[in-house]
């Protein structure tokens, strides 16, 4: 039995240039002060 379906995938992904980075805090529904999340 022969397939005519050929599995082929290319991705090209290109991310930003980084800037001068972000700050983002924890945030839990009852930790008014979460700090850093990582």
């Amino acid at each position: 039995m022969n397939s005519n379906f050929v599995d082929y995938v290319k991705i090209h992904v290109k991310s930003g240039k980084g800037g001068a980075g972000s700050a983002h805090l924890h945030r839990e529904k009852y930790v008014p002060k979460g700090g850093p999340d990582g």
